[in-house]
Formats: structure tokens, sequence, C-alpha cells
């Protein structure tokens, strides 16, 4: 008597490559599709999806991205806003470099390959993804450095940089003592340099310090 296996367990038998295959021929992949997968199978699956991803661009993988779109875990969501991000920053970047003004979201769907429906939703809703904050973040975790670096510049002489430097440190009229020396919070400018700097350049202290 022939006996027939039932769908699922010829499809277990199956090697991983060629499950995963049939797998990206079907026109949306759901959870259903996907239960069936070990964890074996289920790296593979998410390693081929990536390759595919790298590989793609414009239109091709905009529907890569909805055919794989019910069964992607939350990480990887976070990796397709990223690069959504990049790639609409630096559009946007080249156009108002180029012509002054911001492109429209037609432009930046031209110059990215997404379609104009995902450009549209990211510019309107970046701010409330939890990558945008973990960027913040990026940017507010440099301010020290960028603040020191300002500070080398304002003691080198350059009276925008420390104008800049009071504004940063929020002193809008430092500090000044009897002691021959003016004191900014931490920062002393003494007698002996302020007679190297020239009658210009005391002048615009004055006027920093005056407000």
């Amino acid at each position: 008597m022939e006996t027939h296996l039932p769908v699922k367990s010829v499809a277990a038998n199956m090697p991983v490559k060629q499950k995963v295959t049939q797998l990206l021929q079907l026109d949306k992949i759901t959870l259903n599709d996907v239960e069936d997968l070990n964890n074996r199978e289920r790296v593979y699956f998410s390693n081929t999806c990536n390759k595919l991803l790298k590989k793609l661009t414009g239109s091709q993988r905009e529907m890569f991205l909805a055919k794989i779109a019910p069964v992607m875990a939350p990480e990887f969501k976070g990796d397709i806003w990223e690069y959504n991000q990049l790639v609409i920053t630096e559009a946007i970047g080249d156009y108002m470099r180029q012509y002054g003004i911001m492109p429209t979201a037609s432009h930046i769907a031209d110059e990215t390959g997404l379609c104009r429906q995902t450009v549209a939703t990211h510019l309107k809703e970046y701010k409330r993804r939890p990558e945008f904050a973990a960027q913040a973040d990026q940017f507010k975790f440099m301010a020290p450095q960028v603040l020191a670096n300002v500070f080398k510049f304002a003691v080198r002489g350059d009276m925008r940089a420390a104008k800049l430097y009071f504004e940063m440190i929020g002193t809008k009229n430092p500090d000044v003592t009897h002691n021959n020396y003016i004191q900014i919070n931490n920062t002393i400018l003494s007698q002996e340099n302020l007679t190297r700097l020239t009658t210009e350049q005391l002048n615009q202290i004055e006027g920093i310090i005056k407000g």
C-alpha cells in the first residue's frame, strides 16, 4: 500500500537551502510560513535575506521588503530604518548644496530608489523612532569634545571661538577677579597672556565681556 507523507513532513525533510529558496518564491512570507523552521533554518533564512537586501536597490528592494515585512525581527526593522535615514539624508544634503532649497519627496524617492510613500512616511515619523533618539544621544555624547575644540581656538586668540565658548557654557559676563586675571568658570586668562594680545584682540575681548 502506497503512503503519502503530509506536506509539512516533506518540507521538514528538505535541505535548508531548498526550503529557504521555496519560501523566497512566495509573494508574501507570513509567520505561518516560517513557524516550522528550526533554529539553523531561521539563521540561514535571515542571512539570505540580508545578502539579498545588500544587492537589491530601488523598487526591487522595496518589493522584497514588503514580501518579508510580516516576519522581520524588530532589530532588522531598525536596520532598515537606519538605511533609509542614511540615503534620505544624503539625498537631501546633495540637493540643498546644489540648489539651496529642500527637495520634494518625489525627488528624494528618485534619488534613493525608495518609493514615495516610504520617503513621506519616514520624513513624517522619523522623530518618533527609537533609532532617532539613539542618534541624538550620540551627538550629545560628542558635545564635550566639540566644546574642548572650541576652547582650543579661543585660547589661541580666535575671538569668534571665544564668544561661542562663552555662549556654550552659558556665561555672558565672565567673572573678573582682583588678582590680575580673568576667570571663566575653571578657565583662567592671566595678565601675562593679556599682554601678548593685540589692541584689536583686547577690544574684542572687552566687547564680549560687556555683552
